[in-house]
């Protein structure tokens, strides 16, 4: 809104304001100006009445004491001795009565005595020579012996003669009536002293001695204390003096007058200005209100003539109490002949009837002082003054009224508000008038006759004047509305008026003069304009960094303006306001918007940054929320929203000028191939993003103007990238600096759980999670952008933990492996004397054998693995990778499905190998199998497995390929001395094309030399997917913390191996070797067979029991509690195994040399398992607490396999013959009716569950392998997958038994050979028929599915790929 433009409207405002006042006030027949000289003149006279009628002052004047009379007593001798008459035994006084009486006298002297009339000074002087007296110590005896009353009261009677003659001139006689009187106050004492103690009923003729003998000594003086003189009070007459005149005072002051020009004028006005003009300016101003003539209100004035009537009513008693007043203060006006006929008229000329005029005789008959004496009762209301004489008057009719009573209270009431207002002190809250200005407006609203409605809008009319002329703030005028609406406060001496505290409110606007009704609308609707005004100038500031104050405008307009029912608004001024002041705000915004732009942004565009828009952002940000924060609880003012107006105004252009800033900044970036930082970038996204919501908050119909984050995504990647790029390097730092230790404050401490892992762990999620907060604190508004950030992310932190894995395990194996010290001794030795040394070790058979010293950063290392399942568990579900991929899914949709991957990952698993070449004297090997490719490439290496000809690995590798690859596994003897023996080779060829139903398979490859080594292989797909990054992450850490725990238990399993041995069941039971042999012989002759106790069968393990616990104590300083109960989880599998190997062959279709063993051997081992399971389930004692492996977590399904054993080891070969065939063909049936149910599923990826008992397995094709249930990457996501994973082997397991512990029993059945071989060739058929039936299944399906499309078209590519 132009400057032009608002002054006209405003000026129009003005206008029609002013025609409304003149149509509001036409009925006035002119205005009235009032002379400065006349208001002060009239305010200075009715100033001087005030003072004439007020009370008289009262004063004391002294007169002389008239003489008192003659005594009729001489002395007090004659009346104690009258007292003395009478009964000598009735007048005895209390036994200790004179301690009685000497507290009691004390108390008069502190002045604790309750009794009245003691605390006179004089008085107090003769108790205290009393007190002197009394205690006296013999006195005190003669008086408890005779217990008579006479020696006190003379006592008594000496001291106050001595105290009353002291400081008095010998011929000076006043004193001598003292004694008297204090005399009878004892008495009176002595009397109160027995009623108190209870005898005042028993002393009846003691009590009325004392009662004669007190009013004899008061007959002539009944005053106990009494001046020489006596006042009398008189009036003080009139001074007339300026300075006791307190309304006169004000009104000098208010005008500017002198105390001399004051006074000069009373002086000379004082003949004229009597208490008789005043009578009779009230007998006219009755005469002309009852008449309805001029110099009184009209009927005329009120718009109603019950509010006439109602006034006239009001007004009459206020008028007769005034009257009273003026005759109570000049009574002669009453009392003269001349007074009273002037103040009083002639009969026939008045309505003043005979009740009146004898009630008014009869109350100055009364006065007796010169005063009148006023009787409530008086009634002056029906005192009705004559008035022919006063119609004729024209001009001057009233000495005290001014001619125009309302208009000259304004003007002097314009004065006093201004004299008040510059002599206010500014410490203290505003008030429209001072007291002293309220009491002389009070007396004029009483001599004038000006009502309490007239009073109160003629000072909201003078406020208001002076607010439109900015004399007075909003706040004042809030205060000015209080003090009008407000009841005021009571009065000492209630003034002669009307409802004289009520408030406007309180008073109906029907009861008020049309003049004063007029002038209250007309006085609105000047404040209303003057507040529009006020506020319009206001708000043009809102945008300002400390803009007015508005609250006090807003205040008046609501509460004050617009819920007064006498305001009547024009219809169209609110909506014109709000269209004005919109206008005027939205070019407000513009400018205060442009001032920003140009203070934010350089001019040239070279020098543009990324930090100028965040700038400019803040700072429009900076506005809209000091605007929303100034304007929380009233966002509306007036109908207008400042907030919205500036949103409307300012987002549309910053986001224009935004977009075009960044834009160009990129442009020249680009050009230029600067990398703009990164750090720039996200406090741009997060200003915008700010910006953006506050725009859809305020303009929710209207779109941003571009998409922020497709515009500054790039700035995500790059740091994404970064993140990526340095996260192998960073793991590796970690490393470097960790020494993997225990985080103790001091090394006494006995570390707890959280405080087992070493600080490169903690540091590696601490990356991994201010990297997730770094794109959640972004709150990044594009769901697709958000999930591949994720995926992204998910890729870098599988990277980063595969990377810690790789290290962490190759030193912790570098640890694990280490030469022991007799190792290190042995490399000094010579060859034959490292003969000697184990030839020397074996011939001795240690008794005990030593745990092997294991490093505590070993064991931290494990935690740490641990930890970081924890720790990568809590990530992914914070990172939610199936919402993530549930979002892509959605939006990549067919078009993922039928992309290839680029990359395969092969899972390879080294079982077992079987039958292997023996490479050492002793008969065995120390086997460990090297894997590499056709270019000589190492993959992996095994561990090593001492003395053992079937050794069991269970270790797992991946290999990722593009295409492929021949696959080369070489196992090799370990000598500690030398070279390496050579055992065997064997090769597979791994081909995506021959693995594309990512079915798991197993593989026996036979040796080039001799045995066979057990491989199973599945494969994946390398896919860019969230899901599939946390399962290979999960995978990483659960292999590398299986592989350590193996290493770990391997130190342990030797001693395993030759505690539950053949060679101890056969010492055990007295059996096989030289020993054997000869205990043979000798039990031919034996009558029983010995057999071994159960505390021998125990005893057996006693030292593998004792290692196991020097070993558990040694992990348990270090190892958290998950680890070391994975730790023994793992050596029970070991145990387990080592008593399968001991009772049975390993599965093959080839006869076995293994022996079987006897019953009696058979109930040993299972009495060791049994034994075995109570020690690995150990519990407290006492408490019961789970110490070691829970028990469902024992009873694994290679533990029930065991305990199925002993159903089926010594039965003959026929029968387990046909339980195995009835088994296979359960299965088979099972199997068949799985493909029947999944021949209804389509494009099903992975093996059905129960393929993995059923066949052992089989592949696409039957000379591949068997198919067995494989654990794949998407199985291990995270811990929950990986533990129903876990579950579902379990129940799998136990649901569908197998025969494989049938058939390897039978492999030690010499004549089980030929049902071997052909239960083998059957197993191959079976599986074979299954894969070629679901390869039909899968083929047939897509085919169908594509309209007659070519078969694996939908789920492989070119050379018969797969696509996932």
């Amino acid at each position: 809104m132009s400057t032009a433009s608002r002054s006209s409207w405003i000026g129009r405002r003005a206008n029609s304001s002013k025609d409304a006042g003149r149509a509001r006030t036409a009925s006035r027949a002119h205005t009235v100006i009032v002379e400065h000289d006349d208001a002060r003149s009239f305010a200075l006279r009715a100033a001087y009445l005030h003072y004439l009628l007020q009370p008289k002052t009262k004063r004391k004047q002294y007169v002389p004491a008239p003489k008192p009379a003659a005594r009729s007593h001489t002395s007090v001798g004659q009346l104690v001795q009258e007292y003395s008459s009478g009964s000598s035994s009735g007048l005895k006084l209390p036994h200790s009565f004179s301690g009685t009486v000497l507290e009691r006298v004390s108390g008069v002297l502190t002045g604790s005595e309750r009794l009245p009339g003691f605390n006179d000074a004089a008085v107090k002087r003769s108790f205290a020579e009393a007190y002197t007296a009394f205690s006296e110590r013999n006195f005190r005896k003669t008086i408890d012996k005779e217990r008579k009353l006479e020696p006190l009261i003379l006592i008594f009677y000496s001291s106050a003669s001595k105290a009353a003659m002291k400081g008095n001139a010998p011929d000076d006689n006043s004193w001598k009536l003292l004694p008297d009187r204090h005399l009878a106050l004892f008495v009176r004492l002595v009397a109160a002293i027995l009623r108190d103690i209870g005898h005042d009923r028993d002393k009846p003729e003691l009590m009325s001695k004392l009662n004669s003998l007190e009013k004899k000594l008061l007959t002539n003086d009944q005053h106990l204390v009494n001046d020489a003189e006596t006042t009398v009070e008189v009036i003080v007459p009139l001074s007339y003096d300026f300075k006791d005149m307190p309304l006169v005072q004000v009104v000098a002051s208010i005008f500017g007058m002198s105390p001399s020009e004051a006074q000069t004028e009373i002086n000379e006005k004082k003949q004229v200005w009597t208490e008789e003009a005043a009578l009779q300016d009230l007998k006219s101003y009755q005469a002309r209100m009852n008449s309805n003539l001029p110099g009184a209100l009209l009927s005329q004035d009120f718009d109603l003539e019950e509010s006439f009537t109602e006034w006239k009513e009001s007004e009459a008693p206020q008028l007769s109490k005034m009257i009273l007043d003026i005759l109570m203060a000049k009574p002669e006006l009453a009392k003269s002949s001349s007074g009273l006929e002037k103040a009083l008229p002639n009969r026939p000329q008045s309505s003043f009837n005979d009740k009146a005029y004898a009630d008014l005789s009869r109350a100055l008959s009364n006065s007796t002082d010169g005063s009148l004496a006023f009787d409530p009762s008086l009634n002056l209301a029906a005192l009705s003054l004559g008035d022919a004489s006063i119609r004729t008057v024209e001009e001057d009719i009233y000495t005290f009224i001014p001619p125009e009573p309302r208009a000259y209270f304004k003007y002097i009431l314009q004065q006093a508000m201004g004299f008040d207002q510059i002599h206010a002190n500014p410490d203290l809250d505003y008030q429209p008038l001072s007291h002293r200005s309220m009491d002389l407006l009070t007396e004029l609203c009483v001599r004038w006759r000006i009502p309490q409605s007239s009073r109160l809008i003629v000072l909201l009319e003078v406020a208001a004047r002076k607010f439109v002329d900015r004399e007075l703030v909003p706040e004042e005028l809030d205060s000015v509305f209080d003090f009008i609406k407000s009841p005021l406060p009571e009065a000492k001496k209630a003034p002669h008026m009307h409802m004289y505290t009520a408030g406007l409110t309180e008073i109906d606007s029907s009861r008020w003069t049309v003049h004063d009704f007029a002038i209250y609308q007309h006085t609105l609707s000047s404040i209303h304009e003057t507040l529009l005004r006020e506020l319009y100038d206001l708000m043009e500031k809102c945008y300002d960094v400390k803009p007015p104050q508005i609250a006090a405008v807003l205040f008046i307009l609501d509460h004050h303006i617009m819920q007064d029912p006498c305001f009547s608004p024009r219809p169209d001024a609110a909506n014109e306001f709000a269209e004005h002041l919109s206008q005027a705000l939205r070019q407000r915004a513009a400018d205060a918007y442009l001032k920003y732009m140009e203070k934010e942004i350089p001019a040239n565009k070279e020098e543009w940054e990324f930090g100028h828009v965040v700038g400019l952002g803040k700072t429009v940000i900076k506005l809209c929320d000091r605007i929303k924060k100034r304007y929380k609880k009233t966002p509306e003012i007036m109908g207008v929203n400042p907030l919205a107006i500036l949103v409307q105004e300012v987002f549309p252009s910053f986001e224009e000028d935004a977009n075009a800033i960044i834009s160009t900044i990129l442009h020249n970036a680009a050009q230029s191939e600067a990398d703009i930082d990164i750090q720039d970038g996200f406090d741009l996204y997060r200003e915008l993003v700010e910006i953006r919501q506050l725009h859809q908050e305020s303009l929710p119909g209207s779109p941003f103007a571009f998409g922020i984050e497709e515009l500054l995504v790039d700035f995500v990647w790059r740091w994404i990238r970064a993140t990526e790029d340095r996260m192998e390097e960073y793991v590796d730092q970690a490393i470097k600096q960790d020494q993997f230790k225990v985080r103790t404050e001091t090394p006494e401490q006995v570390p707890q759980d959280s405080e087992r892992h070493s600080v490169s762990i903690i540091d590696m999620f601490m990356l991994f999670n201010q990297s997730i907060d770094q794109i959640f604190k972004l709150e990044w508004k594009n769901e697709e952008h958000h999930a591949r950030f994720m995926t992204a992310l998910s890729r870098a932190f599988s990277i980063g933990i595969g990377k810690y894995c790789e290290l962490v395990d190759a030193s912790f194996a570098k640890e694990m492996d280490r030469p022991s010290a007799e190792e290190l001794a042995a490399q000094n030795q010579t060859t034959q004397e490292k003969w000697m040394q184990l030839a020397k070790d074996a011939w001795n058979n240690k008794d005990r054998v030593e745990p092997f010293q294991f490093y505590a950063e070993s064991f931290v290392k494990l935690n740490n693995i641990e930890y970081a399942m924890q720790e990568l568990d809590k990530l992914e579900k914070t990172m939610n990778p199936d919402a993530c991929a549930e979002v892509l899914e959605r939006i990549d949709g067919p078009k993922k499905k039928v992309r290839r991957p680029n990359k395969y990952t092969f899972t390879i698993k080294v079982v077992e190998a079987e039958d292997l070449k023996a490479c050492d004297p002793n008969g065995y090997s120390d086997p460990y199998v090297v894997f590499g490719d056709e270019y000589q490439k190492r993959l992996h290496k095994t561990r090593i497995i001492s003395k053992n000809l079937n050794p069991r690995w269970d270790e797992t590798f991946d290999v990722t390929v593009q295409g492929p690859v021949n696959l080369i596994a070489t196992i090799w003897d370990y000598d500690t001395f030398g070279d390496h023996d050579y055992v065997g080779r064997t090769s597979l060829k791994l081909d995506p094309v021959h693995f594309s139903d990512y079915l798991p398979r197993e593989f026996w490859m036979d040796l080039d030399s001799q045995g066979r080594l057990l491989i199973r292989v599945s494969m994946e797909g390398e896919r860019d997917d969230i899901q599939f990054h946390f399962g290979k992450a999960f995978r990483h850490l659960k292999r590398t913390e299986r592989d350590m725990v193996r290493k770990i238990t391997d130190k342990l399993t030797s001693q395993i191996n030759s505690t539950l041995s053949v060679e101890t069941l056969r010492h055990l039971l007295g059996t096989g070797g030289i020993g054997a042999s000869v205990t043979s012989l000798w039990k031919k002759r034996a009558s029983t067979v010995p057999t071994a106790t159960p505390s021998q069968i125990e005893s057996a393990l006693t030292r593998l029991f004792a290692y196991f616990d020097e070993n558990f104590a040694i992990m348990k300083q270090t190892l958290t509690e998950a680890t070391m109960i994975a730790v023994m989880t793992r050596l029970w599998k070991e145990v387990l195994m080592v008593i399968e190997m001991l009772l049975v062959p390993p599965l093959s279709e080839k006869p076995s040399q293994k022996k079987p063993l006897t019953r009696k051997e058979l109930d040993v081992v299972y009495h060791w398992l049994e034994m075995l399971f109570n020690f690995f389930n150990a519990k407290d004692e006492h408490s019961g607490e789970q110490l070691g492996v829970r028990a469902e977590v024992l009873k694994s399904p290679k533990w029930h396999e065991l305990a199925s054993l002993n159903f089926f080891y010594f039965e003959d070969t026929n029968s387990l013959i046909r339980e195995s065939e009835r088994m296979a063909a359960a299965t088979a049936q099972r199997a068949q009716q799985a493909l029947v149910q999944q021949s209804t599923q389509q494009n099903r990826l992975s093996a059905p569950p129960t393929f993995g008992a059923s066949f052992g397995g089989a592949g696409a094709f039957a000379s591949m392998g068997t198919i067995r249930r494989g654990k794949s990457i998407m199985m291990s996501r995270n811990l929950g997958t990986m533990r129903k994973a876990k579950e579902d082997k379990r129940r799998e397991a136990q649901a569908d038994p197998s025969d494989d512990m049938i058939l390897r029993i039978l492999r030690m059945r010499p004549e089980a050979v030929h049902y071997l071989k052909e239960r083998h060739r059957q197993k191959e058929r079976q599986a074979a028929t299954a894969a070629a039936a679901l390869i039909v299944k899968n083929s047939v399906s897509q085919g169908w599915g594509a309209g007659g499309a070519p078969a694996f078209s939908g789920n492989f590519g070119r050379n018969n790929l797969p696509r996932r």
